[in-house]
């Protein structure tokens, strides 16, 4: 799961292929990426079971790019970020669409509910063991992301994504924000539960301070409001990740709703109606289009 949506560019390629395009025209009509990085990814989306290529065109030869069922239950994750961004971080270089609620019509947030009683869900009421598959030194791998090129460093997307990418993009990273939401809080308990270098450890640690996501209080690192609010996009990736990528021992990490005492499998709904949503009722509102409207 964190090689694939620890990549920025991937993230932004998934987040176009759901919202319709599937031909490289179209990619790189609607992204500012280049041609290499382009076909990378589209690649590699493909031998994940992400993407699905399909040739349309024989003469010449022309492919587009499907997302499968793998894919498709990405939007949870990329709908809980987008929200994130953009309630929490500000230095966007330009603003982010608003997402439009196609069932009752409203632009809206995600509100995060649990599945088995409907309840909205709040940090703190999520409670996380390791599964039979789970333990930190199996589920975190040895490489976050894949390796970048040049080209992929010099064709940066510029931050769509700048503070998630802070987390997702590093594997120390997630695995200290997910062990600050069960209760980890101290530099020693992070070095020992991880076994990481404490050089980054204390390099991302310094980085959630920088970026508002954790605190301190004495020799504890707290989450703040910003570093809470940051829940559904855990539980998304970690509900997506462990319903794509199943292990035959059993999933790698069991949550529970405290507030039922049911296994929580996290559930978005339109802060406005109420409806549990789907990817196929959400929409990005055509800023362009709203003011002439108005």
């Amino acid at each position: 799961m964190l090689g694939l949506v620890g990549d920025e560019w991937t993230m932004l390629v998934m987040q176009q292929a759901l919202l319709g395009a599937t031909r490289y025209g179209q990619f790189q009509t609607r992204l500012p990426i280049s041609s290499s990085v382009l076909t990378r990814r589209l690649g590699a989306l493909t031998d994940d079971g992400v993407l699905r290529r399909h040739r349309y065109q024989e003469r010449p030869p022309r492919d587009e790019y499907r997302a499968t069922a793998r894919g498709r239950g990405l939007w949870p994750v990329l709908l809980s970020i987008w929200d994130w961004e953009r309630h929490w971080v500000p230095e966007h270089r330009e603003s982010l669409p608003t997402m439009r609620h196609l069932t009752c019509g409203a632009d809206f947030s995600p509100v995060l509910t649990c599945g088995a009683c409907g309840d909205q869900t709040a940090p703190g009421e999520v409670t996380a063991t390791w599964g039979p598959s789970g333990g930190w030194s199996r589920s975190l791998p040895p490489v976050a992301t894949r390796r970048r090129s040049v080209d992929d460093r010099r064709d940066s997307p510029a931050g769509q994504y700048p503070q998630t990418m802070s987390v997702l993009g590093n594997r120390w990273a997630f695995a200290i924000l997910v062990a600050t939401f069960t209760g980890t809080s101290r530099f020693s308990e992070f070095q020992r539960l991880l076994a990481a270098p404490p050089g980054s450890i204390a390099d991302r640690l310094q980085t959630f301070r920088d970026n508002g996501i954790l605190t301190t209080e004495g020799p504890h690192y707290r989450l703040t409001a910003k570093g809470a609010a940051f829940l559904p996009v855990l539980v998304t990736a970690l509900a997506w990740a462990q319903r794509s990528f199943p292990d035959a021992e059993g999933p790698a990490v069991n949550l529970v709703h405290t507030g039922c005492g049911g296994s929580f499998s996290p559930v978005l709904r339109c802060d406005q109606c109420g409806d549990r949503l789907a990817g196929a009722t959400v929409a990005v509102v055509d800023p362009l289009v709203a003011d002439s409207s108005a």
